[in-house]
């Protein structure tokens, strides 16, 4: 399966608004929202709210990517949002404030990187992992 890197992107925008959210409110609630985003997109990117945005709201206008990407690193990145949005809903909901900012905080830090540079963390270490995997066996 491959991806539209711009529908990554736009995915990125709306993490980081949601996050900028959560930080802004103290919301467990809205972090445990995007924790579920980024559940639901860790299954199948194909299938999270934010990639139904873009496929009918935003591609029709764009037409098809120049180049797509594989999915799997994407998934990897999804996963690791989900870690970090579920940690910080967590502490947001039992009272360790401290945490749900912190936790929230790398995942802002993540889903701004992508948005505006285009540069996924958890891609790139999906990327690393599965080059010292590859190394170890060789």
């Amino acid at each position: 399966m491959e991806l539209d890197p711009r529908g990554q992107r736009l995915a990125a925008v709306i993490t980081s608004a949601v996050i900028i959210a959560v930080l802004a409110t103290g919301s467990g609630r809205l972090a445990l929202a995007q924790a579920v985003v980024f559940a639901v997109t860790a299954l199948d990117p194909r299938k999270g709210p934010y990639a139904y945005l873009y496929r009918t709201l935003i591609l029709p206008r764009l037409g098809p990517p120049a180049e797509r990407e594989p999915a799997a690193p994407v998934r990897f990145a999804q996963t690791v949002g989900l870690v970090f949005l579920t940690v910080s809903a967590l502490g947001y909901l039992t009272g360790l404030t401290a945490l749900g900012v912190v936790a929230a905080a790398f995942g802002l830090l993540a889903a701004f990187l992508n948005a505006a540079f285009g540069l996924c963390l958890g891609c790139e270490a999906y990327l690393a992992f599965r080059r010292l995997s590859a190394a170890g066996r060789a």
